[in-house]
């Protein structure tokens, strides 16, 4: 079992960047491919980001490529993600989750098992 607190999220001008922050409690935290996710109003949730246990191997939504970063600090059982460049269409709550021994970086939400309560952007012009 393992507890997902995010945070760092806000309202914010189109070029903006924010860092996302997301602390995790239970189980050794290296066990766990996280992941970011986001979900705009009417929309699906949708993949942004995940990082491997060890923080060597990312992978990264076509979306927000070239903008948006995931890291992971497993000292300080935290993943951030940095997102750079910030425009309306990035206006989601944005969610952490975690995947208990994944072996890839998966982009599909219901293999992770565990997720935060979310974290509001907002983006305006």
């Amino acid at each position: 079992q393992v507890q997902l607190v995010e945070s760092g999220g806000g309202s914010v001008q189109a070029g903006d960047s924010l860092r996302l922050a997301c602390v995790a409690s239970g189980r050794t935290f290296s066990y766990y491919v996280m992941g970011w996710f986001r979900q705009a109003p009417g929309k699906e949730r949708e993949f942004v980001a995940a990082i491997s246990g060890s923080g060597a191997r990312s992978n990264i939504a076509d979306s927000v490529k070239g903008r948006f970063s995931i890291s992971r600090d497993n000292a300080k059982n935290t993943v951030y993600l940095q997102m750079n460049s910030l425009n309306p269409e990035d206006t989601a709550v944005y969610y952490c989750a975690a995947d208990y021994r994944g072996v890839g970086l998966t982009t599909v939400p219901r293999e992770y098992e565990y997720w935060g309560q979310g974290t509001q952007v907002i983006v305006s012009l």
